[in-house]
C-alpha cells in the first residue's frame, strides 16, 4: 500500500471547507450529521466528475443511453428487489458509552471507549420511509430509493421498445441516492445523502463473464486515465461467502484512503436476478426475443456502481501534495484539467481599468471553452499560491507589457514554467497543453 501521510485525511478535510469545496450542511445551528454542501469549487469539481463519468459511459458509445428516474418509489418496487427484506445492517450496541455501530465494522471492540461489552446483534433496515400524499396510512408509504439501479430495471421495458437496442446493450444513470448509514464515517466517505453513478448493461447469459471482465477493466483504467496512480489502486475479487444475495461474482476496484483499502467502485454480475424479481412480482414481462436466434431469454447485467461523492475525494486525496516553491512551502492539487474545479485563472497583474479591460476580454474568450477564475486581489505569488491549492492548471497573467505586445504569461501549476504567448495564439495554446489537439 502507498505511503499516506497520516494527517492526510486533516489536510483534505480542511482544504476542502476552507477554499469551498464541502461544507457540513446546516453548520450554522450546529450542523447535521453525515450531511455536506458542495460549495461553489466543490460543486464545479463533482459535475466534472459526472461529466467524465457520462462522457466516458454513453457519449462516447452507441450502445448505452441514459435515464433520469424518479428519487421516491411504492414499496413494491422494493418488495420485488429484496430490499425490504434483505438491506440491513447488523447493530449493536455498546453497553457501556452507549454508542451504536455496525457488528461487521468493529471488530468486537468499540471505537470509541474500548468496551468489548455490546447487546446482541439485531437487523436494521437502512431505506429511509416517507409518506407520498396528505393521507398517513401503508397506502401511501414511499421510500427514497438506495440506490439508482431499480429505475433502470422497472424501464428495462421501456428503453427497450422506445430505442429499439438490442444486447448488450446499457442504461446508465447519474443522482441521488439514500441510505439511513448506522455509523456514516470518514468526511463524504460513507454519508446518509450521495450521489451515484450506475450503469446496467445488459448482455446473452453466456457473455455475462466476457462482459463483467471487460467492465472491470475499463472502470479500472477510468480513475486511472482521470490522474490516479495506479499504486493508489487495486482489485479486490469477493469471496462467494461474502457476494450480495443477487450477485454471480463481484470486483471492487479498490482506493488506498488514509485508513486502508477500501471500495471505490463495485462491477458485479447480477445474473438475470433483477429482471426476473420485477417480471414475477408485476406481472410484466422483462425479457428479450432475438429475431434472429428466434431464441427468448431473460438478460444478465453487469453493473459498474460508483459513487460519484466518493469517486470525487478519492481524486482529493490522490491530488494533495505539497512541495517547495522559491522557498515556500505550497499546497497543491495536481488535478486533471478535466476535473479541476477551474481549468484557468485569469490574474490582471493590477486593477487599473487598461489592464482589466484586456483582462476581461481575455476571460470572455476563453469561458466558453474553459472554467475559469477571475482573481484580481493580492501579490501575483499569492493568487499562484492559491490557484495551485484548488488545483487550477494554469494561469493567464496580464501585465504591463501585454498592452504593448499583445501577449501574457502563461504558468503551468506542476512545473510552475512560465511562457509568453499572444493573446491571438492563447486558445490554441491552452488547447495544446490539455490535448484537445
Amino acid at each position: 500500500m502507498p505511503e499516506l501521510a497520516p494527517d492526510l485525511l486533516d489536510k483534505v478535510t480542511n482544504l476542502a471547507k476552507r477554499r469551498g469545496f464541502i461544507f457540513q450542511s446546516a453548520e450554522i445551528y450546529g450542523g447535521f450529521r453525515s450531511t455536506y454542501d458542495y460549495g461553489p469549487l466543490g460543486v464545479n469539481m463533482l459535475r466534472n466528475v459526472k461529466d467524465q463519468w457520462w462522457l466516458s459511459m454513453v457519449q462516447l458509445r452507441d450502445d448505452v443511453v441514459g435515464i433520469d428516474a424518479a428519487i421516491l418509489g411504492p414499496p413494491a418496487v422494493w418488495a420485488a428487489s429484496g430490499h425490504l427484506e434483505t438491506f440491513t445492517d447488523p447493530l449493536v450496541d455498546c453497553r457501556n458509552c452507549k454508542e451504536r455501530w455496525r457488528e461487521d465494522k468493529i471488530d468486537g471492540i468499540c471505537p470509541k471507549c474500548g468496551s468489548k461489552e455490546f447487546t446482541e446483534p439485531r437487523a436494521f433496515n437502512l431505506m429511509f420511509k416517507t409518506q407520498a400524499g396528505p393521507v398517513e396510512g401503508e397506502g401511501a408509504t414511499a421510500y427514497l430509493r438506495p440506490e439508482t439501479a431499480q429505475g433502470m430495471f422497472t424501464n428495462f421495458g421501456n428503453v427497450l421498445a422506445s430505442i429499439r437496442k438490442k444486447p448488450p446493450f446499457g442504461i446508465a444513470q447519474v443522482g441521488k441516492s439514500f441510505r439511513n448509514e448506522i455509523t456514516p464515517q470518514n468526511f463524504v466517505f460513507r454519508t446518509r445523502e450521495f450521489e451515484q453513478m450506475e450503469m446496467e448493461y445488459f448482455v446473452p447469459p453466456a457473455e455475462a463473464p466476457k462482459w463483467h471482465q471487460y467492465w472491470i477493466d475499463a472502470r479500472y483504467n477510468w480513475y486511472i486515465n482521470l490522474g490516479i496512480p495506479a499504486e493508489f489502486l487495486r482489485l479486490h475479487e469477493h469471496a462467494l461467502a461474502d457476494l450480495s444475495h443477487y450477485s454471480k461474482g463481484t470486483t471492487d476496484v479498490e482506493f488506498a484512503y488514509p485508513w486502508g483499502w477500501d471500495e471505490l467502485e463495485g462491477i458485479a454480475n447480477r445474473g438475470d436476478y433483477d429482471l426476473t424479481q420485477h417480471s414475477t412480482h408485476s406481472g410484466t414481462k422483462l425479457d428479450y426475443f432475438d429475431p434472429t436466434t428466434n431464441e427468448r431469454y431473460t438478460p444478465y447485467v453487469i453493473e459498474p456502481a460508483a459513487g460519484a461523492t466518493r469517486a470525487m475525494m478519492a481524486f482529493l486525496l490522490a491530488a494533495y501534495h505539497e512541495d517547495v516553491v522559491e522557498g515556500e512551502t505550497r499546497s497543491v492539487l495536481r488535478l486533471d484539467w478535466r476535473i479541476a474545479p477551474y481549468q484557468v485563472a485569469i490574474l490582471p497583474l493590477s486593477k487599473k481599468p487598461e489592464l482589466e479591460g484586456v483582462s476581461r476580454e481575455i476571460l470572455a474568450k476563453l469561458q466558453p471553452h474553459f472554467m475559469c477564475d477571475y482573481d484580481v486581489t493580492q501579490s501575483i505569488g499569492k493568487r499562484y499560491r492559491r490557484q495551485d491549492e484548488v488545483g487550477t492548471p494554469f494561469c493567464i497573467t496580464v501585465d504591463f507589457d501585454t498592452l504593448q505586445d499583445q501577449s501574457v504569461t502563461v504558468r503551468d501549476r506542476d512545473t510552475t514554467e512560465q511562457t509568453r504567448v499572444k493573446i491571438s495564439d492563447l486558445l490554441s495554446d491552452l488547447r495544446r497543453r490539455t490535448n484537445q489537439e
